[in-house]
């Protein structure tokens, strides 16, 4: 997560709330990340660890259903019948992302894809290994989206731009270009029309890579 100071920061505070008072708002989807193969983790995969009792993607997924995302999917590709267990029953639609070895950018280009085909007016991509990005912060974005802020949004805490992030449906086609390990930096930062929402969620900061960062947050502090 690379820092954005250009980009203009807004407090959700001076968003006006006229627009969540319509019954005609844009659809917003969700799209959890979770395809990737865990390189940094070791010989299992990260998604699959546990805190306080479930799996980290299954908390990333929750972020969104909290959220009243609708639809939301879950891209997966390394170990996909695992991932695939582990958000069983949550409601959320599993797709596959070709290619996933390939990184990040084919999942983002999976999910927007899958978003593609709905009628959503946007959507929000969160990494599965973000287990602690409150649903508040997720719905800072749609109603700061919904209220006119930017078409491309993300969070920030203290200035440092988090996850996850919302694009209008404008960008898809950029998304769908995008190639390499890499996620929608670019298509954020090459916006005319973005900004971020200033947040106190310090779950936007903190992604899961190494062991020694699972132990760090786990409540008993063990690995």
């Amino acid at each position: 997560m690379t820092d954005a100071p250009d980009l203009p920061v807004v407090d959700p505070s001076d968003v006006t709330d006229d627009a969540a008072k319509s019954s005609d708002l844009p659809t917003v989807a969700g799209v959890v990340l979770a395809a990737g193969t865990s390189s940094r983790f070791g010989d299992s995969n990260k998604l699959l660890s546990t805190i306080d009792g479930e799996p980290l993607v299954r908390h990333a997924l929750r972020s969104l259903l909290d959220a009243a995302l609708s639809p939301v999917f879950v891209v997966v590709g390394h170990e996909s019948e695992a991932v695939r267990e582990a958000v069983d029953g949550s409601g959320a639609t599993v797709i596959e992302a070709p290619n996933y070895e390939r990184g990040q950018s084919a999942s983002v280009r999976a999910g927007t894809a899958a978003v593609a085909e709905t009628n959503a007016a946007a959507a929000i991509f969160l990494p599965g290994d973000m287990p602690f990005v409150d649903p508040a912060t997720v719905r800072a974005l749609v109603d700061a989206y919904d209220a006119g802020v930017g078409d491309t949004l993300a969070p920030a805490i203290d200035g440092r731009r988090g996850n996850p992030v919302l694009f209008d449906r404008r960008h898809f086609a950029e998304l769908r270009r995008i190639d390499g390990d890499v996620g929608g930096r670019s298509v954020l930062l090459g916006s005319d029309n973005a900004a971020l929402v200033s947040v106190g969620d310090e779950g936007v900061r903190i992604d899961i890579d190494t062991r020694a960062q699972l132990a760090r947050q786990r409540p008993d502090g063990n690995g």
